[in-house]
């Protein structure tokens, strides 16, 4: 995570009572989900905070070399095989931190949600799940999970039962289907409470799923 950096922060009208730490996809960075607090439409009752952090610059190997936000490398083409397990581990450890700062600033742990695009949802799978108190809920989207083994050994038994909603696109070319179907069946196995999409769509976010992001989250964050 980048560190020089602040995150991106949407505040409420009121004192905020959630929030919705979202981490973004290769190449892209805090602002590029910015519009999705209004496109969610959330009730005001909620009084959600929305924070968005950015990945740190870094070389990308699959790009060339080229120096872009990543919250870690990808060495190959076929994801889900040799990955840069040492970047990834240093990013669940800043978002983790990200996070505590947020209870500690009066968030209560169970009304805090960490959602994650791509690259994101890799880390938000594995700092949520990992994370010494229960959260809210974890999103994935048009994600993937690498080292799934190693996530079942370090999963933290308070957010055994914490609900976890993965949503892919049936037309992805950057990671595929069966990536995030694989993702959906570790997590099945975990026995978190799961709520799997599928889309007519490629590497992206669409409506429908906003929409149904939308009622999760209602159910999450209204409890």
């Amino acid at each position: 995570m980048d560190r020089e950096t602040p995150p991106v922060r949407l505040e409420p009208r009121e004192p905020p009572r959630s929030a919705i730490v979202w981490l973004h996809g290769l190449g892209a960075d805090g602002h590029d989900f910015e519009p999705l607090a209004e496109q969610l439409r959330l009730p005001e009752a909620l009084g959600v905070r929305y924070v968005f952090p950015h990945a740190a610059p870094r070389p990308v190997t699959v790009n060339g070399g080229m120096v872009m936000r990543a919250w870690y490398d990808i060495l190959e083409i076929e994801l889900g095989r040799r990955v840069d397990e040492a970047a990834i581990e240093a990013s669940v450890a800043a978002v983790t931190e990200l996070v505590e700062r947020e209870i500690e600033s009066g968030i209560p742990a169970e009304r805090l949600v960490l959602a994650g695009f791509s690259q994101g949802g890799v880390i938000a799978l594995n700092a949520g799940l990992r994370m010494p108190v229960r959260l809210a809920g974890v999103i994935g989207l048009s994600s993937y999970l690498p080292g799934g083994e190693a996530l079942a050994a370090r999963r933290d038994p308070a957010n055994a039962a914490t609900p976890v909603f993965l949503g892919h696109g049936r037309h992805d070319p950057v990671v595929p289907l069966a990536l995030g179907q694989a993702a959906r069946d570790a997590i099945a196995g975990f026995g978190n409470p799961l709520t799997w999409r599928e889309y007519p769509m490629e590497h992206a976010v669409c409506m429908d799923e906003i929409d149904d992001l939308r009622g999760w989250l209602g159910d999450v964050l209204g409890r």
